[in-house]
């Protein structure tokens, strides 16, 4: 695995893949790698012929309050895991190259990425749509993959490269759980013993909400009450900013953000009808 920390020596490489018909997948992350990610890169290396990972801890998308500095640095590992799944080549470039000195153009997305996680954190998803379309240029991929766990910002970045015309096929691949239902996260590392214990409530009361969902009238009264029932089973020590009914291009879930301790969490479950469930 080849690694490379600028975008020129990147290119370079980039432009020495000389295959017409070579097929190129990238995953782009922020480190802090789980098992989670290995799913993500182990489906994406069945379907390309080079297959290229970024590592970089986006800034724009945390907020002022937000836990950049305390967000999980793990290089070594991470560069061991990406070798182990077999990886082409590592782009990892530094902050200062992504957004220089005068950096004033910005990618926003504005449906989509009001409510939900967006609602309460200001400014991310522009962070996140620029970085991604940036990522986008500088590997000159044909597909990419992104976890379903984040699935407003996957359903933002599906919008993205519609509206701009941007020629790389967007994949997502589903939420790789622990046995006990948690939703794989570089943050459950920051989880005390007692929230490891608690934290599979929130995908319990997803699954309880989506249930009801999926067997009631599809009314509008009847999924907001669904949604009500499941964020009472969150209670202290949670503080549950959102459980709520999301739908885009006929992908209908129930998506979720808490707090626990200082941890914040989320997760969706997506509504199967009894025709999908069958």
């Amino acid at each position: 695995m080849k690694v490379f920390e600028t975008v020129a020596s990147f290119r370079e490489w980039r432009g020495e893949i000389t295959r017409v018909d070579a097929r190129v997948g990238v995953v782009m992350t922020m480190g802090a790698l789980h098992e989670g990610h290995e799913r993500l890169f182990d489906t994406a290396r069945k379907s390309c012929d080079v297959l290229v990972g970024s590592v970089f801890v986006n800034p724009s998308q945390f907020g002022p309050k937000e836990d950049l500095s305390k967000y999980p640095r793990t290089w070594d590992e991470d560069v061991a895991r990406l070798r182990r799944v077999g990886v082409d080549a590592l782009l990892s470039p530094q902050v200062e190259e992504m957004y220089p000195a005068g950096f004033s153009t910005w990618v926003e997305e504005e449906e989509l990425s009001r409510g939900w996680c967006g609602a309460f954190r200001p400014g991310h998803f522009r962070g996140v749509a620029t970085v991604v379309l940036k990522l986008f240029h500088i590997v000159d991929a044909h597909d990419a993959w992104f976890g379903l766990k984040d699935l407003q910002q996957f359903w933002v970045i599906q919008k993205m490269v519609k509206d701009l015309c941007v020629p790389v096929r967007v994949h997502g691949v589903p939420t790789v759980r622990d046995a006990d239902g948690l939703a794989m996260s570089s943050r459950n590392r920051f989880l005390s013993p007692l929230e490891r214990e608690v934290a599979p409530q929130l995908h319990r009361a997803l699954v309880s909400a989506a249930q009801e969902i999926a067997l009631g009238d599809g009314s509008v009264a009847a999924v907001s009450a669904a949604c009500s029932r499941a964020k009472m089973l969150l209670v202290s020590p949670w503080n549950v900013q959102y459980l709520e009914y999301g739908e885009h291009e006929g992908c209908r879930a129930v998506l979720a953000a808490a707090m626990l301790g200082s941890t914040r969490l989320i997760d969706n479950v997506k509504i199967e009808s009894s025709e999908e469930r069958t």
